[in-house]
């Protein structure tokens, strides 16, 4: 049972710049599911209001065996735990033009939930085409090396 959940999409749309780790405010129902592997981070950001960090639109499906809390969003904004420095960090590097925060992973450190966020700048069209050239390229010249390698044995 792998309860890390990754946003690949992150990765397809945005140059990720830097990672920060932060805790997440959840319920505990929400701490359960997330156990289960039943989250989406695909559509999820990150903004800064009032000197805060807050989570806007990741999934966290209801945990399947509780009926009482049916009144819980599941896609509820959920404040995001960081130190002060560190906020004033982001804060300055987000006013840049183009950067947004990104968040890539949600895992369990320690029994804790943590979001693992990045400072991203969009990617253009020809960038996204650009990086699938290249994975392609590179697996292709890996795949050559490793057929050579059994070749010459």
């Amino acid at each position: 049972m792998n309860s890390t959940i990754e946003n690949r999409k992150a990765r397809h749309d945005y140059f990720l710049l830097e990672n920060y780790e932060a805790g997440i405010v959840l319920l505990g129902c929400e701490v359960k599911s997330i156990r289960e592997g039943k989250v989406n981070l695909k559509d999820s950001f990150a903004r800064l209001i009032k000197g805060e960090i807050h989570l806007f639109n990741c999934h966290i499906a209801p945990y399947s065996h509780v009926q009482s809390l049916t009144g819980i969003d599941p896609i509820r904004t959920r404040k995001l735990l960081l130190n002060r420095a560190e906020i004033i960090r982001i804060e300055t590097k987000i006013k840049g033009k183009g950067t947004t925060l990104v968040p890539t992973k949600m895992y369990f450190k320690k029994g804790h939930v943590k979001v693992e966020i990045a400072l991203g700048q969009g990617k253009k069209a020809h960038d996204k085409r650009e990086t699938i050239k290249r994975r392609i390229h590179d697996r292709e010249t890996n795949q050559a090396i490793k057929s050579h390698q059994r070749r010459s044995r």
